[in-house]
């Protein structure tokens, strides 16, 4: 499987990932080729070696003919923009999906809705070329997947349409949520909306280096020379070292209970389960004066993470959850229909390597059809086990 990681050890931008994947072999006249589909003028793009704090880095520059007229586009002239491009179909859905996050972000920042806001700093020229080009871009490198470091943000203020803002920009800190963040090692703006909203959607948090052989490892510059301090994006590119298997990051949300019961706890895991907990289970704990509790313990998606945190704070009595990043490794999964004496059983079945490891009967079909016909549910497990291709 091909994997792209970005280490964000200084922050992230369009530019910069723009200058990461030209570094990485991408050539910069395919992405010219691609944005040129697009109903667009006034702008060129240039690439140029630079030295960063010691570091050779690919700049990618968005040059723009300062005589014409930059508007400040709407969320629909952007998208429409995009549509009317003979850009491939995953890369026009992919190019929108970013701009809809920022515009989601935006409306719940100033309180109004996603097709009501004006993109100012990133409706223009630069910023479409930016998203556009980077997706485009990714879409040549071939990943099957993409993960990110935790994303340094910076420091200090910046100039934006509405004042002088902290940082991280408000639309930054909302596309970051969920997602591991960190202040500095500069007091200056590190993480842009702009390159928030190609991490939230294109690519999935890693707690680490993935384990993968790196056949590329390439460096796109920030605008900034700073010194002591290399303002550059990492971009990895090359093959995971598991075979046969998938991997994926999910967090874990842990809290310690003493003083509930076991009807609240239970009601406290449907509801967690309810919005979309990957797993919830309770385990017994000895906790202090030798109090008998029990530790709760989530696992979500990065993106489900706020929901169910705030779950936990409103459906337990803790004054306190520990959460962590963790990567997972999964055997492949899919489900075949099987026919039983008794009707249709659906079959998970687990492939490692394109081998079939292990299949198993979903219970409720195998419940439903026991119930049914008055027969043991073990009948119709095995029924169904014979079956199954696994």
């Amino acid at each position: 499987m091909r994997i792209g990681y970005l280490d964000c050890f200084s922050g992230i931008s369009g530019d910069m990932c723009l200058g990461a994947l030209v570094d990485a072999g991408v050539p910069l006249q395919s992405i010219e080729a691609t944005l040129a589909t697009l109903p667009l003028s006034g702008w060129s793009l240039r690439a140029e070696r630079v030295m960063r704090a010691g570091i050779a880095a690919t700049r990618v520059h968005v040059e723009l003919d300062q005589s014409q007229h930059k508007p400040h586009r709407g969320l629909g002239d952007v998208l429409g923009i995009i549509e009317s491009g003979s850009l491939p179909p995953e890369v026009a859905e992919r190019s929108c999906a970013v701009f809809r996050n920022l515009a989601e972000a935006e409306a719940a920042i100033h309180g109004t809705q996603p097709d009501e806001v004006h993109f100012h700093e990133v409706g223009a020229v630069d910023a479409i070329c930016d998203i556009v080009g980077t997706v485009a871009g990714l879409a040549e490198l071939r990943l099957d997947t993409l993960r990110h470091s935790t994303v340094m943000l910076g420091g200090g203020r910046v100039k934006a349409a509405h004042g002088t803002l902290p940082v991280p920009a408000p639309a930054t800190a909302r596309l970051l949520q969920g997602r591991p963040t960190e202040g500095g090692p500069v007091d200056v703006e590190l993480a842009t909306p702009t390159g928030a909203a190609l991490l939230k959607t294109l690519a999935e948090p890693a707690a680490q280096w993935p384990a993968m052989t790196p056949e590329k490892v390439a460096y796109g510059a920030g605008g900034r020379d700073l010194e002591h301090h290399p303002n550059v994006l990492r971009l990895a590119v090359g093959t995971t070292c598991a075979q046969g298997s998938e991997s994926d990051y999910v967090w874990v949300l842990e809290t310690n209970l003493d003083d509930m019961t076991g009807e609240e706890i239970g009601y406290c895991t449907e509801k967690l389960l309810e919005a979309d907990a990957l797993d919830v289970f309770s385990t017994p704990v000895q906790m202090k004066k030798n109090r008998p509790g029990v530790q709760l313990t989530v696992l979500c998606r990065p993106e489900d993470l706020r929901t169910l945190e705030g779950l936990l704070w409103r459906e337990t009595s803790t004054l306190g959850v520990r959460r962590a990043l963790w990567q997972r490794t999964k055997l492949v999964r899919e489900f075949e229909t099987v026919q039983t004496p008794w009707g249709p059983v659906r079959v998970k079945i687990a492939r490692l390597g394109g081998q079939v490891i292990r299949g198993k009967p979903e219970f409720e079909d195998c419940r439903r059809l026991a119930q049914r016909h008055g027969i043991p549910l073990r009948e119709v497990y095995r029924a169904a086990v014979r079956s199954s291709s696994g």
